[in-house]
């Protein structure tokens, strides 16, 4: 007989943001969009030195955005996550708070080293003490999910516990890359932690945006019975997926060859394709929660047609790059952020805040901005590229505005979470 202990009190933490994972994550990711997003359109434009003699500018840009930006809105979302899935109450309040704190320690050192200041006479000092909140941060996460997928024995879930250790290893070879002055190696650590984000957002998509659009759109039928959406997938879809990803990853990143580049990464782009016409559903148009995840997979498939083409066409890999990295990480973050910060605030997710609709037509536009108008209008590149930033940034003033209050109050139903 195994026993559960019930706790003997509900839990309490010092402010509604400590709660649970999600709200404080959330809210510093926006905060750091906005912030990280100025500062990169400053040094973007020459009216901020960066200390490009240690760090190529594009990898100081790079790094923030992956492990710093999207690994923060991945651990609101796990530690939110494991909850539900296991029913293991994850770190709340002052434990919340220590692990937040290494996350934002690590991106405070990102900005002292970057912008050139020194401590200790050396601008590399700021490196190693981000390199040892970051691995504090990252390994803390994945203590408290595997202690817990552990204690109720779900080992299905151990696949996010390899990805968390794989992205802390392309963390380390970027620390490594920059303390050893090979810019190599920092590249490919950049590049390994965003390609296992959009492995995950692949993932993670193929299971909630089907069954998002499932509970968003059960209508009531002119009889009075509930009528049920059901949309389809494919087993054989998602193996054809994985291994077409897998494939592309590694021909991107290790073995540039065009051939298998275009065949890998146009394989990405059908498999999702297909999938997509398979959710597709006239009813999502009227909610925005739903098209915002439609329209962030159709981006990124749309993003993989622009890898297959690249070497034949010859425009910069970086749009491509960029394209994915708006879409998938960009895009679908704030999509997921808006829905879950919903749901777990005790509020009603058929209602969303009216922004909404402006905070996603944004994220398109920074799309449109970055990726499609340099194809076809290079004399402007530097014009389209602030549009894309300015976009990016506006987006998330609209989410801090629109959803930080909540973030930080309590449920209206009086419930913890």
């Amino acid at each position: 007989m195994h026993s559960i202990n019930l706790p003997s009190k509900p839990p309490i933490s010092p402010h509604p943001i400590l709660n649970l994972s999600f709200r404080i994550f959330f809210s510093a990711a926006a905060l750091f969009a906005i912030v990280t997003m100025l500062l990169w359109a400053f040094v973007f434009t020459g009216h901020t030195d960066i200390n490009a003699q240690v760090l190529n500018p594009l990898y100081w840009h790079g790094h923030e955005m992956v492990y710093g930006y999207a690994l923060a809105v991945i651990a609101g979302f796990l530690l939110t996550a494991v909850k539900t899935w296991t029913g293991v109450m994850m770190p709340y309040g002052y434990k919340l708070l220590g692990i937040f704190g290494c996350w934002l320690l690590a991106r405070l050192s990102w900005v002292a080293f970057g912008f050139g200041m020194t401590v200790a006479g050396s601008s590399l000092s700021w490196l190693y003490i981000g390199a040892v909140f970051d691995l504090l941060f990252i390994g803390w996460m994945a203590f408290v999910i595997f202690r817990a997928v552990l204690q109720v024995k779900q080992y299905k879930q151990m696949g996010i516990l390899a990805k968390l250790s794989l992205l802390t290893l392309g963390n380390g070879l970027c620390y490594w890359g920059i303390i050893n002055a090979d810019m190599n190696i920092t590249k490919i650590g950049i590049y390994l932690g965003f390609y296992l984000i959009i492995g995950l957002v692949l993932t993670i998509g193929r299971r909630v945006v089907p069954f998002f659009i499932e509970r968003g759109l059960s209508v009531i039928n002119s009889k009075g019975n509930k009528e049920d959406i059901i949309l389809r997938n494919s087993k054989t879809q998602d193996i054809a997926s994985l291994l077409f990803f897998l494939a592309f990853f590694i021909v991107d990143l290790f073995y540039p060859n065009k051939y298998l580049l275009t065949i890998t990464a146009l394989g990405v782009a059908v498999v999702n394709f297909i999938r997509l016409i398979g959710w597709y559903h006239c009813g999502i148009w009227q909610k925005p929660l739903l098209w915002s995840l439609y329209i962030a997979f159709l981006g990124m498939c749309l993003s993989f047609v622009l890898y297959a083409l690249q070497p034949w066409l010859g425009y910069a890999h970086s749009i491509a790059m960029h394209g994915l990295a708006i879409a998938g990480v960009g895009m679908m973050t704030v999509a997921m952020m808006t829905r879950v910060s919903l749901g777990h605030t005790g509020r009603s997710i058929h209602q969303p805040p009216k922004m909404v609709n402006v905070m996603y037509g944004l994220m398109i536009l920074a799309f449109i901005s970055r990726v499609l108008l340099p194809l076809v209008d290079m004399e402007h590149y530097l014009l389209w590229i602030m549009a894309a930033q300015g976009a990016w940034i506006a987006c998330f003033v609209l989410f801090c505005i629109s959803y930080l209050p909540m973030l930080a109050r309590p449920r209206p139903d009086g419930l913890f979470g």
